[in-house]
């Protein structure tokens, strides 16, 4: 696309963009104030119109002829925005149009911009980490991903039991033996029951967010869809992942960050993996010489470019090699970073500030192991899901039965209407059922001890955290009590984590009621993510220091 917009503006002396928005996935049909936005194209019989946003380019091009080196733009949005189009398109256009000079290093965008005026001098991920994977992608998730192994494996068992016939196993898993035209379910059996079951490949799969489940994973034939057999073997103990898309179809979250191997819709417009390390025979690029990078006894080396082992090689790091990887980590959690940049971000591979500064580099990367620890889901944290809970977060998503009594296993069936199941098999989320209310005093006197350990102020913390609490339900008995609404609405690749966690284990989808250490994985979810939200000043003030003393690049 940017060779596109460069040829426009070779091509035409004056470009004006109407801006109509009614985006489903930017904006989700919404206006900056939170009004309805609809498409420009509903009608009364069709309120919402098409799903994607639009916008209409006026590209003039006079005889005697001139490159344009700016674009005029305006946004329209709400309801009327048809009837402000038309009466506006005899009015003055400089009153109207906003002037920008599309920036050559954002790859000349054709909206404004919000971006740090140094953002375009900071490497972009790829160019400090070469090498990356696409998640895996499964057309059967049904059938081949589970919450339970066990149950997992016994259905892949009688897969490739030959004693199985082809009709009993239609009856037992349907998709598995479907026939489309990307899949022949018949054809694809009859190969792998040849080869045989491989029972040390039913590993954890990091599905959504916060949503650690297990997978067969197939390195033959189309049974998975798209296995992704080069990223695979580069799933190790000890190896770590940032998940990333170049374009985010909505605004920029915070990654997801894990050791599992992960499905490409980690994010929902579908995420690339960059590891720390790599198989030594995939890291085209590196440099086999440098120490850092050099094979390791395992045959991984770190995923290092040129440019990053020259930045670690001026700041005497090479001690510290993967502190680089760390630091990128607490950048990208940043909120004044995603805030600051936000249109850039949207539109590629997020750039990353490197600090000049040998000491600030060392701190950041200790901050992103924090994170780094808070999103492994499988990894205990002290103080926040192991030994005794920080004073804040002791209160947080208690399981707790209405009215008295105590909860039984029997009370634990999710039935609030958080999802169901949508046509082929997709789970879809619902309403659910979440009540507001202000804090207890007890829950503020937990606050406020937790925020003077921290060096937080009451007020400080209330704000990272919500100045409102929520009761999340499971059904009319059990609930979560004082779930803070900001760790309640908080989202990781476009999915609100806590909801969508809940949505696939309504009881008519999961067949059962939750076990008590799933009931317990909610709480610690919402603890988890609680505690990311109370760094957002540590952070914050990371991310300034980094950029306002950032590692000037030659060239």
């Amino acid at each position: 696309f940017t060779g596109m917009r460069e040829r426009y503006l070779e091509e035409f002396d004056r470009i004006w963009i109407d801006c109509l928005n009614g985006d489903k996935y930017k904006t989700g049909k919404l206006t900056p104030e939170g009004e309805p936005d609809p498409s420009v194209f509903s009608t009364e019989w069709n309120r919402e119109g098409i799903q994607v946003g639009t916008a209409i380019g006026l590209l003039v091009r006079k005889t005697k002829h001139n490159e344009s080196e700016s674009v005029r733009f305006r946004h329209l949005w709400g309801k009327t925005k048809r009837n402000e189009l038309l009466s506006t398109a005899e009015q003055n256009s400089k009153r109207l149009y906003n002037e920008l000079t599309p920036p050559v290093d954002l790859g000349l965008p054709f909206v404004p911009m919000q971006t740090n005026e140094d953002y375009g001098k900071w490497r972009l991920l790829p160019d400090l980490f070469p090498t990356s994977f696409p998640g895996v992608k499964t057309a059967r998730d049904d059938v081949v991903v589970d919450i339970d192994p066990a149950q997992l494996a016994n259905r892949m068992e009688r897969y490739f039991d030959p004693s199985i016939s082809h009709d009993e196993m239609h009856r037992i898993a349907p998709g598995l033996m479907e026939k489309t035209p990307q899949f022949d379910g018949v054809a694809t059996r009859d190969v792998l029951r040849k080869r045989g079951y491989l029972r040390n490949n039913i590993v954890p799969y990091c599905y959504r967010p916060f949503d650690v489940r297990w997978l067969y994973w197939e390195p033959e034939t189309k049974l998975l869809d798209r296995n992704r057999p080069e990223y695979f073997p580069n799933v190790i103990e000890n190896n770590i992942w940032i998940a990333a898309v170049q374009q985010n179809r909505k605004a920029f979250d915070p990654p997801q960050v894990t050791v599992q191997l992960c499905s490409s819709h980690i994010i929902e417009r579908g995420a690339n993996f960059f590891p720390l390390r790599v198989r030594a025979a995939q890291s085209g690029g590196l440099f086999a010489d440098a120490e850092p990078t050099s094979p390791e006894a395992d045959g991984f080396r770190l995923n290092l470019s040129e440019a990053a082992v020259k930045y670690l090689n001026n700041l005497s790091t090479f001690d510290h090699a993967q502190a680089l990887f760390y630091h990128t980590i607490a950048i990208l959690h940043a909120p004044a970073y995603r805030a600051e940049n936000a249109g850039a971000l949207r539109q590629d591979w997020p750039r990353v500030p490197l600090p000049a500064s040998k000491d600030v580099l060392l701190a950041s990367a200790e901050l992103g192991r924090r994170i780094a620890a808070l999103l492994d889901t499988e990894s205990p944290v002290s103080g926040v899901t192991a030994a005794t809970p920080r004073p804040e977060l002791k209160t947080i998503a208690v399981i707790s039965r209405a009215g008295s009594g105590s909860l039984s296993a029997d009370d634990l069936e999710l039935t609030a209407g958080w999802g169901h199941g949508g046509k082929g098999g997709i789970t879809m989320p619902g309403k659910g059922r979440m009540s507001r209310r202000d804090y207890t005093a007890d829950e503020q006197a937990a606050i406020t001890a937790g925020a003077e350990a921290l060096g937080l102020t009451f007020e400080t913390a209330l704000e990272l955290l919500g100045q409102q609490t929520c009761d999340v339900y499971l059904n009319d008995v059990a609930y979560w009590r004082n779930v803070p609404l900001r760790v309640w609405e908080y989202t990781i690749g476009g999915y609100q984590v806590m909801k969508k966690w809940l949505s696939y284990r309504e009881l008519e989808l999961l067949g059962r009621s939750l076990k008590s250490d799933e009931a317990r994985e909610v709480m610690n979810m919402a603890r988890r993510i609680a505690a990311i939200l109370l760094l957002e000043p540590q952070l914050d003030e990371n991310y300034r220091q980094s950029k306002e003393a950032a590692y000037e690049w030659s060239g």
